[in-house]
């Protein structure tokens, strides 16, 4: 019941806000979360500074500010997505150059869309099926609350995202095998869950393990591969960028593909670190003994 009171008494008429009125919401909840509460600012610091080092506590308090101005743009963002429209979105989420995605779909090749938890990747998986000339599909953990989890799955497919269970996901990727190329969606830059399984690698200078799903999928269904960069351009709107990464993954030595990704990844982040989620805690697991540490990019 609770569930049911917070959605149609609270999220649902703050998603019928207009943009201006929830970006008044946002500041305030800017001064709510950073400077009264400190919503895990010790983890966002620590997070910061280790990846850059040569940073002064100074440089590292602007980022660490700028992050929550962005995190609180999120939240109210993600809001507003049960209720946006698909003019809306794709208003505010442009494509820069499809021309890779069109070769390829063109061709009938299965893609895999790479990218991380920076930017809005809430607004791309909603804009995705609008825009991409595939089928877009995109794994997700279902939430304990069925009410909630139905909810949030049905605003984020309204515009065509299959939302996948992941312990069903190799089923029915075999079941649209042969029927229309697909691209599934994944975020690979949260930690794993089970370290012993992580591609090791160095990552914004910390030694990090990668989840090796998209490299995995990628050769198991001969996809192409490409890394999706998102911008921000100005508060509220963004643009995507796609990168190829390879067409021949089964050709690739093992963990090319993760590397490159990661790599990729870790350049946007360089030039603009405060669009990326700092407050998750990236690096709580450490490289087992029996683990190799990667460089095979160099």
């Amino acid at each position: 019941m609770g569930s049911k009171i917070l959605y149609y008494l609270i999220i649902i008429p703050t998603s019928s806000l207009p943009f201006w009125v929830l970006y008044l919401i946002s500041d305030f909840l800017y001064l709510a979360l950073y400077k009264l509460i400190g919503y895990r600012r010790k983890v966002v610091f620590n997070n910061i500074q280790n990846s850059f080092p040569e940073k002064s506590k100074k440089e590292v308090l602007e980022i660490e500010s700028k992050f929550y101005s962005h995190l609180c743009d999120l939240i109210v963002e993600s809001i507003k997505a049960f209720t946006i429209s698909a003019e809306e979105a794709t208003k505010r989420m442009k494509d820069r150059d499809l021309s890779t995605m069109n070769k390829y779909a063109k061709q009938g090749r299965h893609a895999v869309m790479v990218g991380g938890h920076y930017g809005s990747w809430e607004l791309i998986a909603i804009t995705a099926g609008i825009t991409i000339p595939y089928k877009p599909l995109a794994l997700y953990t279902p939430l304990k609350n069925k009410f909630m989890n139905d909810k949030i799955t049905q605003s984020r497919s309204k515009y065509g995202l299959g939302m996948m269970p992941i312990k069903s996901i190799k089923d029915q990727l075999n079941e649209l095998d042969n029927k229309e190329p697909f691209a599934v969606i994944f975020g690979a830059d949260q930690s794993p869950r089970k370290s012993q399984r992580a591609y090791w690698m160095k990552f914004l200078n910390q030694e990090t393990g990668v989840q090796f799903g998209t490299e995995k999928f990628a050769k198991e269904f001969d996809a192409v591969v490409i890394f999706a960069n998102i911008y921000k351009m100005k508060r509220g709107y963004y643009e995507v960028d796609y990168q190829l990464i390879t067409d021949t993954p089964k050709e690739t030595e093992d963990g090319f593909i993760t590397e490159s990704h990661t790599k990729l990844l870790e350049q946007v982040i360089i030039k603009q670190p405060e669009y990326w989620l700092w407050s998750h805690k990236r690096w709580k697991h450490k490289r087992p003994k029996d683990q190799p540490l990667n460089n095979l990019l160099g």
